[in-house]
């Protein structure tokens, strides 16, 4: 391996990073990619090469969707409902707009609907704005192929990917809200803030307590929690944070870290709930992780 070879790939790894990421909604099947997109790319000969980022993105999503098939097998026998593993991030992600609603929890999930050759060119076409040709060659269709996918793809996220943009100030504030309110135990407050057809979604992959179905409304949803995560016994503190570019709360009860809850917000109250529990898809808690488009 070259200088120039291992130089090239760290300066793009944050970007095939984002990519399998994207594509997998799994941060350790992410980094299994990138080691073997590291192995591949060491035994490429470099002079063959006419642009390596593009050479580079094509290994990881080939990759990728290999090992996306794997994951569907695993997520049909998985406990309950599988969420995407959140990731702390830095405010540049929360700065950059396009980054964030495509790394965001709402999104994620819409794109778990896809299948997998539709997730990649959507991936690939939309968020980081590959040509159709180096799709093709990405995937093994032809261009024209992938146009049709690209668009059978968009038009299938854009009816269902949240449509409201809300401001910072409006975010913060109606996270603030949440958040005292789970912390004092306050039935009312939490009502405030969360709309009346909110929906939660909690990810314990069979290991750790949480429903096995998505919850709608609001008074179910204020039961469920404050007769888990809320109840009376347990001291519950929380933390905002960042999760996938977006506002989110890291949860401790009694000290111990319980899970991150991700948070969807349109009109001024939380329309959607996010909350990972599985201690398998809590290691990357205590770090930030890069992102980026370029």
């Amino acid at each position: 391996m070259t200088d120039h070879a291992t130089e090239t790939f760290v300066a793009h790894r944050n970007l095939l990073f984002t990519v399998a990421y994207e594509m997998l909604g799994s941060a350790a099947d992410a980094e299994d990619v990138l080691q073997e997109t590291w192995l591949r790319w060491a035994d490429v000969d470099l002079a063959e090469v006419r642009e390596e980022r593009a050479y580079l993105v094509r290994i990881t999503t080939r990759l990728a969707l290999n090992r996306l098939r794997t994951l569907q097998r695993r997520k049909e026998a998985y406990v309950g409902p599988w969420l995407p593993e959140p990731l702390l991030t830095a405010p540049d992600v929360a700065e950059d707009v396009e980054l964030a609603e495509s790394v965001s929890m709402a999104l994620m999930l819409v794109l778990e609907t896809l299948a997998p050759t539709e997730r990649a060119v959507f991936v690939l076409r939309e968020v980081f704005d590959f040509g159709y040709d180096e799709i093709a060659a990405a995937v093994g269709k032809t261009p024209a192929a992938v146009r049709q996918i690209a668009h059978r793809a968009r038009r299938h996220v854009d009816a269902r990917r949240p449509r409201e943009t809300v401001s910072a100030r409006e975010t913060r504030a109606a996270l603030d809200s949440f958040q005292r309110a789970l912390e004092t135990r306050d039935f009312q407050a939490l009502f405030d803030v969360l709309a009346p057809d909110v929906v939660l979604m909690s990810d314990g992959g069979g290991v750790k307590q949480a429903a096995l179905r998505p919850i709608t409304g609001a008074d179910k949803i204020v039961r469920f929690m404050l007769g888990g995560i809320g109840r009376t016994e347990a001291n519950l503190t929380s933390a905002p944070t960042l999760v996938n570019g977006n506002p989110g709360l890291v949860l401790r009860l009694d000290g111990e870290l319980d899970g991150v809850m991700a948070v969807r917000f349109e009109g001024g109250r939380i329309t959607g709930l996010y909350y990972v529990r599985n201690p398998e898809k809590l290691t990357r808690v205590g770090t930030e992780t890069a992102l980026t488009l370029g």
